[in-house]
């Protein structure tokens, strides 16, 4: 078992050697690579581990983020400058060179523990850097597979294969210690966590807490919009931070809304219902502060039913409460990593939006909302007055905020949350994150400092 000192040197050995890599050298690295986390037979067997050692989340969508996150994170660098000059404007004189990072501590969360170490290595390595994962205590094994997998893509190509590594050691003290000896830190997991990373003295890139809410106005497609919905919320039994936690449906589609979500196997709770559920969903921990109960994290709508004592049908996919309590009290608010949705009943998109405010303020803070409609003016709305980094329209939001063939947003599994959330940036962390930029700046003319710039100013605010 290697020390943090033994990680970091071989680290910055291997980062060393590929230092000087031309850019078809490192494209070839993340190619070979990125195939050992995409090629059907390896995702076959790290999608069966995680789901057996985690116990979060189900196969089929293990399988799906793997192609989903390592193909888009593939599809964003092709092309892509990160070595040497990568921006030229003669007009400015401003070039742009890039430098790695150096060595990246990557911290991994359990309930995305293969595809994330997967897309995060190609990032990283994009920008001539090494990695060393920090795997969750829950997902050792399929996380020291899917390092193994991908040493072999570098060992295809002849590159250093510790340029990939992991610790072993689960001591908290030892991740403390490889926080805050390496270059930079990218986290992805609990809160404690994150703030560990912000606290080590080393540059850092977190996340923040998840909370997706999305708004059903009055012009949505209904069908489109409780499909997709459904689809985002029971993707790997909700463990993406992105799932849909709840949803805000405008009254004049409220009713139909929820019939279309019974035909996709939507389970409608009654009042009795919920409160089995909630009674379930939170329990009191050692200093009597509810707590979500770890038994109902990324688990089945079936199971969740069961251990509530709550009858459904066989075909149930998700369970639906509808809130009566006011957002800013309301249990079922909180993030609940399980195919557990609720709704709130709007009069229109004005108390919808109110809502969402309060909902995003209380939970989850700077992370994301999102809205099905087709009206440019609500679209606009969302964009100006809402303390989110990403404003989803009309997509699935577990799929939709992390980059998707469908829209253009950065292949991640990593989302900034701003300052609201606690976060250095609002960005989807990408590999131009692992980047040194030098600015090169060569003299042009000499820009001229007008002082008739305050004319028009002191016509309405005379001296």
């Amino acid at each position: 078992m290697k020390s943090v000192d033994d990680l970091l040197k071989a680290a910055r050995e291997a980062q060393q050697r590929v230092a000087s890599y031309s850019q078809e050298q490192i494209d070839e690295v993340c190619m070979s690579v990125g195939w050992e986390v995409y090629n059907d037979h390896n995702v076959d067997v790290l999608a069966r581990m995680a789901v057996e050692e985690t116990g979060y989340g189900n196969y089929e969508s293990k399988v799906t983020k793997h192609k989903r996150k390592v193909g888009g994170t593939l599809h964003d660098i092709i092309g892509a400058r990160s070595v040497g000059c990568i921006e030229h404007n003669p007009e400015t004189g401003i070039s742009k060179y890039a430098k790695p990072v150096g060595v990246v501590c990557a911290i991994l969360p359990a309930t995305n523990p293969t595809a994330t170490c997967g897309g995060k290595a190609i990032s990283i390595l994009k920008g001539r850097n090494a990695v060393i994962f920090k795997p969750s205590s829950r997902a050792k094994l399929c996380t020291e597979e899917t390092v193994r997998m991908m040493r072999k893509g570098l060992e295809r190509v002849g590159a250093p294969v510790d340029l990939i590594q992991h610790i072993d050691l689960t001591e908290r003290e030892a991740t403390k210690e490889l926080m805050g000896k390496c270059d930079l830190i990218v986290a992805t997991g609990s809160a404690p966590l994150v703030k560990a990373a912000y606290s080590s003295g080393t540059p850092a890139f977190g996340v923040g807490a998840g909370n997706a809410v999305a708004i059903v106005a009055e012009d949505a497609d209904i069908a489109d919009a409780t499909m997709k919905i459904v689809a985002s919320k029971t993707f790997d039994n909700a463990t993406s931070c992105s799932s849909e936690n709840g949803i805000i449906v405008v009254d004049a589609v409220y009713a139909g809304a929820l019939e279309e979500f019974k035909k996709l196997g939507t389970h409608i709770c009654t009042r009795e219902e919920a409160q089995k559920l909630k009674a379930h969903m939170w329990k009191p921990d050692k200093r009597g502060i509810l707590t979500l109960n770890g038994d109902i994290i990324a688990k089945s709508a079936r199971s969740i039913a069961e251990g509530a004592g709550i009858q459904v049908t066989p075909g149930t996919v998700m369970l639906l409460v509808e809130s009566t309590d006011p957002p800013a009290f309301d249990p079922f608010a909180q993030e609940k990593i399980s195919p557990v949705l609720n709704a709130y009943r709007a009069g229109d998109i004005d108390e919808a939006i109110a809502i969402l405010k309060i909902l995003t303020s209380r939970v989850g803070p700077g992370h994301s909302c999102g809205i099905h409609t087709f009206n440019r003016a609500y679209i606009e709305r969302l964009g100006n007055e809402m303390h989110t980094s990403r404003v989803t329209v009309r997509q699935p939001m577990a799929a939709a905020n992390g980059g998707h063939p469908f829209n253009r947003m950065p292949s991640t599994a990593t989302l900034g949350c701003g300052t609201w959330g606690g976060n250095v940036t609002t960005e989807n962390i990408h590999w131009k994150h692992f980047l040194n930029i030098t600015w090169v700046n060569e003299p042009v003319a000499p820009w001229v400092f007008e002082e008739n710039v305050w004319d028009g100013f002191f016509k309405k605010f005379p001296k």
